[in-house]
């Protein structure tokens, strides 16, 4: 939170509960306490706060923004299959990345089977994306470290054939892969080699060039044979 959102969480405060009593040196003192939230989660936790108190303070806001966190984690399920090229400490990582985007609301609400590959997982809106998944595909993919410098970690990145998370593995009619797909462990390698990825509209021209050669060939046998 930056001082100009304290200024703004204090104003809000002071909307809410206009008995509360506030000076100059209010918003910098509580934008020391609330600095590693959000505005968002600040407010969201005002209002609760609220509803239930005619004063608010803020370690009573940080106390309500830590239970929403928790909350998020438990209901996101956090599973990180790992890599086996990973050290402890890089896996240890990929876990806290994951954890702290779950936290922030990044992660999605999922059932156990879910987070273990075990069940269907719920389809994404079609694209482009505008709303908070868009954020979560994006946010956790660079929030994941890659094993080590030079290697290549497809789980670090969501899989745009089955739409697995970041940090779990690749399923097939409902059940997990050993390995990923190879269109995701491609767009890895173009990440960590600093390319952009695969436009969906590109791959899908080179699936039709593909089928309309094979057809091709295909005739063509057929007229050899008649021949």
């Amino acid at each position: 939170m930056t001082p100009e959102e304290a200024i703004l969480i204090a104003k809000y405060v002071a909307s809410v509960c206009p008995q509360q009593r506030f000076n100059e040196h209010t918003p910098d003192v509580w934008g020391d306490i609330l600095a590693p939230y959000t505005v968002d989660d600040a407010r969201a936790a005002v209002i609760a706060v609220a509803a239930r108190q005619a004063f608010v303070a803020p370690a009573e806001i940080v106390t309500e923004i830590r239970a929403r966190r928790e909350e998020r984690i438990e209901l996101a399920h956090v599973v990180y299959d790992g890599n086996p090229l990973e050290t402890g400490a890089q896996s240890a990582a990929s876990r806290r990345a994951l954890i702290t985007a779950a936290a922030d609301g990044l992660l999605p609400p999922r059932t156990p089977a879910a987070a273990l590959g075990t069940a269907d997982r719920l389809a994404l809106p079609p694209g482009p994306y505008t709303n908070r998944v868009a954020a979560a595909r994006a946010a956790v993919g660079q929030g994941i470290p890659t094993a080590r410098e030079g290697v290549v970690n497809p789980r670090a990145i969501s899989c745009r054939i089955c739409q697995a998370l970041p940090g779990t593995s690749c399923t097939v009619r409902g059940r997990r892969m050993r390995d990923v797909h190879p269109a995701r462990l491609d767009d890895a390698k173009r990440r960590a080699a600093g390319l952009p990825p695969i436009d969906p509209a590109d791959d899908r021209a080179a699936e039709d060039r593909i089928r309309a050669a094979t057809a091709a060939l295909a005739a063509q046998a057929v007229t050899t044979e008649e021949t």
